[in-house]
């Protein structure tokens, strides 16, 4: 697996500008012009925004796809979820606001070689994590994957785009905990057949740490290979506060624990010690 890019690398922080807000379900989407993110952007990767009267003032937030507006140039979109004081701030943002962004930042997924056979791949997003997994999708199928999808959430209204994933997926699958919406149950109760029928080579997810390990589980058990971006709170989001602690085991087999905002998000599925994470 490898990433080759000709894009421009590493991230910018800019003055970026709300272009559209709207609410979908239990979220609100944001769609910034920042200029330079969009086009430095790699699926998985993710933006800083700074929020106005708070001390650690960053919210993380994934990039869930990115266009061309016009005469804006490029365009990113991120999807808040009202949790706190700090991403109300940001959903309440009208059109116009001025917000200070910084990205790209984190580790993204791993796409196969262009010039590796088709492999089969699952994406599964679990609430509002299943925000990096569209753009995912497009790059994967560009290189010839199979895209199967798993979208998840608690109901209906924290469904993140599960109409739009037939765009980025030959098949998908929905889920939710309380039926209202496609299969009832949870992720660990559909993964292990989702992979089944696919025939899976490598699993993509990202969203709670308790979904993640199921999904991590089962890929080992179904013999693929799996990438998983646990969804964990990133104080400063780049590196500097140490205060996302992700416990992993190396690949010389020492345990360490490593910042989730710089050496993750995404990380193999199989290196993460589950145990020590919070739910």
């Amino acid at each position: 697996m490898s990433t080759p890019s000709t894009a421009p690398t590493g991230p910018v922080h800019v003055t970026g500008t709300v272009l559209t807000t709207r609410a979908v379900g239990a979220y609100t989407h944001l769609t910034l012009v920042a200029p330079g993110i969009a086009e430095r952007m790699r699926p998985g990767t993710f933006v800083a925004v700074s929020v106005e009267g708070q001390l650690l003032a960053r919210r993380a937030f994934w990039i869930h796809r990115v266009r061309h507006a016009g005469g804006h140039g490029m365009t990113l979109e991120i999807v808040v979820e009202q949790v706190g004081a700090g991403s109300r701030w940001l959903a309440a943002q009208p059109v116009g606001a001025k917000l200070a962004v910084t990205g790209p930042l984190g580790r993204p997924f791993a796409l196969p070689k262009r010039d590796a056979d088709p492999v089969s791949c699952v994406l599964v997003g679990d609430g509002h994590g299943a925000a990096p997994m569209f753009l995912l999708g497009e790059r994967l199928r560009e290189r010839g994957a199979v895209v199967t999808m798993l979208v998840a959430g608690a109901d209906e209204a924290h469904l993140l785009s599960a109409l739009e994933a037939r765009r980025s997926a030959r098949s998908v699958t929905v889920v939710t905990e309380d039926g209202s919406v496609g299969s009832r149950g949870r992720v660990a109760d559909h993964i292990g057949e989702v992979l089944r029928r696919a025939a899976a080579d490598v699993v993509y997810a990202a969203g709670r740490p308790s979904v993640l390990r199921d999904v991590a589980e089962a890929a080992e058990t179904h013999g693929a290979w799996s990438q998983v971006a646990p969804e964990l709170p990133l104080t400063c989001a780049t590196g500097l506060c140490q205060g996302c602690p992700l416990p992993v085991v190396g690949e010389d087999g020492v345990a360490r624990t490593v910042r989730s905002c710089y050496e993750g998000p995404v990380v193999r599925g199989d290196r993460i010690r589950w145990t020590e994470l919070a739910p």
